[in-house]
């Protein structure tokens, strides 16, 4: 089995890397998630990956409750690297190579984010974990995730969540919701779907990046993805 894409950006969520407790870190899914990368990792594909911070801070939520926005942001962002670092650990006990870059800079704990750094380490086969957002308040890591994917000329980005793609509604709220296999940028917007911040599915239709969303829960569903297996839903031009 090989890769159906050269080059991917994993988008994912830090809700998801705090399992069931619904905060912090779970060792036991850390390793779980780097040994679904490496599985990735041996079909050839170079990995570059963005994390959230959701399992320590969200901005949005902080900032609804009285916090200014933009330190909240930051708060959420320094959570990011946190996240990036826990990632890097765990796939380093699987024997892969990495580097974290991060928007922010953190000379003692990752190298600063360049983007030929970036595009030359993964070149070498590591690994590549961009922390800290876009290093920007009011942006999100799907925004990040979207611009990484444009800067080092990513072919798609995979959109990691808990729910098994692209649904007509809240497949939790409405029983009738529909999921789709595939859709174009111009239904997702019209549509207002939200699998995605709206910034982030325009620089992904601007640059001609599709979007796979899947479920991440599901063991090997990474894999099938990057191996251009019909999984999930799949937003394209």
């Amino acid at each position: 089995m090989k890769a159906a894409y050269r080059r991917v950006v994993l988008k994912l969520s830090g809700e998801v890397l705090a399992g069931d407790s619904g905060f912090g870190i779970s060792p036991k899914l850390i390793r779980g998630l780097a040994e679904e990368i490496h599985a990735v990792h041996q079909l050839g594909a170079e990995v570059g990956i963005v994390i959230g911070g959701g399992n320590v801070i969200r901005g949005i939520s902080a900032a609804s409750e009285g916090m200014d926005r933009a330190n909240a942001d930051y708060m959420g962002m320094l959570a990011s690297v946190i996240n990036s670092l826990a990632l890097q650990d765990a796939l380093e006990k699987v024997d892969l190579r990495t580097r974290v870059l991060t928007a922010l800079e953190i000379r003692q704990v990752a190298e600063p984010y360049i983007r030929r750094r970036a595009v030359r380490h993964l070149e070498k086969g590591r690994i590549v974990i961009f922390a800290g957002g876009t290093g920007n308040p009011y942006f999100s890591t799907d925004t990040a995730a979207a611009l990484r994917a444009a800067e080092i000329h990513a072919d798609a980005v995979l959109k990691a969540t808990k729910v098994d793609g692209v649904y007509t509604a809240d497949p939790e709220k409405d029983d009738q919701a529909v999921r789709y296999e595939s859709l174009t940028f111009q239904e997702a917007v019209q549509g207002n779907l939200r699998f995605m911040d709206q910034s982030a599915i325009a620089l992904c239709r601007e640059n001609g990046l599709p979007i796979r969303v899947f479920d991440m829960t599901v063991s090997g569903n990474i894999r099938k993805v990057v191996s251009g297996e019909s999984v999930g839903t799949t937003v394209s031009g």
